[in-house]
């Protein structure tokens, strides 16, 4: 996992595209049985400072907070993020929960001129970029 962090922290002026970050989330998610939801932090030209697993919770549910999010990036000063949670069930598709969750948290953001860049639900199979659908 250190390997893929630091091939992903040297890929130059950004992180690659949708298929690249969401295999990188399915490494670290997919195989979970209990849901997880990390951030990975990046910095003006979208390298990566850091990932962090901020919260976990039950086989269908992790309560996430934005103010710990927001409080984080502003700690790493980050000026972008991506966000990644898993679907221990094996179904990718974003809920209306996923999907309400993903715009508070943009607002949030967007108060500390963060920007929201995309939010991946990752399974075993597939991880599905909410960017890619127009839901970010």
């Amino acid at each position: 996992m250190r390997i893929v962090e630091q091939r992903i922290s040297e890929l130059g002026p950004s992180l690659p595209d949708y298929s690249a970050c969401g295999a990188f989330f399915r490494l670290r998610l997919a195989s979970e049985e209990r849901e997880h939801f990390e951030v990975a932090f990046l910095d003006t030209r979208h390298r990566l400072i850091a990932v962090e697993r901020l919260f976990s919770g039950t086989v269908d549910q992790a309560h996430v907070h934005p103010r710990i999010i927001v409080q984080r990036a502003l700690a790493l000063n980050a000026a972008a993020v991506l966000l990644a949670h898993n679907h221990p069930s094996g179904y990718a598709e974003p809920s209306a929960a996923d999907r309400a969750m993903t715009a508070r948290l943009k607002s949030a953001l967007a108060l500390v001129e963060v920007r929201l860049l995309d939010h991946f639900v990752v399974t075993t199979g597939e991880a599905v970029s909410m960017a890619a659908r127009g839901l970010v």
